[in-house]
């Protein structure tokens, strides 16, 4: 009986010790991750109109990170230069500027904002700005459309755990 009880203790102290050590190297945002397909970042932009509206896995490291609110994420691709946008929802979700260059896990709806085109003068004028580009508005003659992942949730692997992370998406 004394062994019984011995074991069931010891059992209820290790389960959370050995559970919370697996968990350790990673940070859950929001509903975390439920897919386990990943979409490659150059896939989703190569033929972007035939994700929209499903649900989509992505991961890469953390690019870009919105330094007001922290309500996206700018994942980098498998090919250079190129990145897509995680917006999720003010205030539900807040990526911290410490995930810059951590790999990011990141799932939501694939989604397509078609701009009209004063909003898309007005979107390429502030890209200019922001790279000290001239601009010119009459230049832009058709509207555009930005495709991103409306986010549901995330998970940011430390270092350490991001390469045993990307070997078990393979296997």
């Amino acid at each position: 009986m004394r062994k019984g009880l011995l074991s069931i203790a010891l059992c209820l102290f290790i389960l959370p010790v050995a559970m919370s050590l697996a968990a350790a190297g990673e940070t859950t945002y929001g509903e975390g991750v439920s897919s386990r397909e990943t979409v490659a970042v150059s896939t989703l932009l190569a033929d972007p109109d035939a994700y929209v509206g499903k649900v989509v896995r992505v991961q890469g490291p953390a690019v870009g990170v919105c330094e007001h609110r922290g309500c996206w994420i700018n994942i980098g691709a498998d090919k250079d230069g190129e990145s897509v946008r995680v917006k999720v929802q003010d205030g539900v979700i807040v990526f911290p500027p410490e995930i810059l260059g951590e790999t990011v896990i990141a799932e939501g709806v694939w989604t397509a904002n078609k701009l009209d085109l004063e909003t898309t003068k007005a979107y390429c004028g502030a890209q200019a700005e922001k790279t000290g580009d001239k601009f010119n508005p009459e230049s832009v003659t058709e509207c555009m459309t930005l495709y991103q992942i409306t986010g549901t949730g995330a998970v940011v692997l430390e270092r350490a755990a991001a390469p045993a992370a990307e070997q078990s998406l393979k296997g």
